[in-house]
């Protein structure tokens, strides 16, 4: 409970007013950092799901992880765009340069390693907190590439959401049961077709 609370209350680091320019764009100070930000974010999310995936084996964090390399793309773009340096360059699976993400990423794969329900849930909460980021990143965003792509972040990590948690159930109704089978055949509402999914 205590990591999902901290988890739920990530967020970007206090920086300048919205209007302050950044030094080399056209971008303010906290789109700047924004995107700074949701390049390491996306990274842990792909960084984790790799590690996860190794360990339990399951299609959902393979999958995921390719899609979490794509969003890593995505955003390396707009950097490159905005002559913004890349913080995921030259760093391995599993390091960081924001301290916060590095503590997390650690706390993340500590708990995502005692099961393969825990794994899961771990992207459970991993997606979450995506969504509450890239939500907070939209409404300081001024710029509508960034927001185009902010949306398609959005729309995945909903379907990454959807898919941790299908695996989930299943997961634990073949402990429950002990049967094996088909998870639901119940269509997830509100599926999400964007490009970046």
């Amino acid at each position: 409970a205590v990591l999902a609370a901290a988890l739920l209350t990530l967020s970007v680091p206090g920086f300048a007013a919205r209007t302050a320019p950044s030094a080399s764009t056209n971008l303010t100070t906290v789109e700047a950092a924004d995107l700074t930000f949701m390049r390491e974010e996306e990274k842990l999310a792909r960084d984790t799901y790799l590690m996860l995936g190794d360990t339990w084996k399951l299609t959902v964090f393979s999958n995921i992880a390719s899609s979490e390399q794509r969003h890593m793309d995505a955003i390396l773009g707009l950097l490159q765009k905005y002559r913004l340096p890349d913080p995921a360059a030259s760093t391995l699976i599993g390091e960081f340069n924001n301290p916060e993400l590095q503590a997390l990423y650690e706390a993340l794969i500590s708990k995502g390693m005692q099961s393969d329900i825990d794994a899961l849930m771990v992207g459970g909460i991993i997606e979450e907190t995506d969504m509450e980021d890239i939500q907070a990143a939209i409404e300081r965003s001024q710029q509508a590439d960034i927001d185009a792509v902010y949306e398609n972040l959005l729309c995945g990590s909903r379907n990454h959401l959807r898919g941790f948690a299908a695996n989930l159930e299943a997961l634990s109704r073949r402990e429950r049961t002990g049967v094996r089978g088909n998870r639901s055949s119940r269509f997830l509402p509100q599926l999400c077709l964007g490009f970046l999914d």
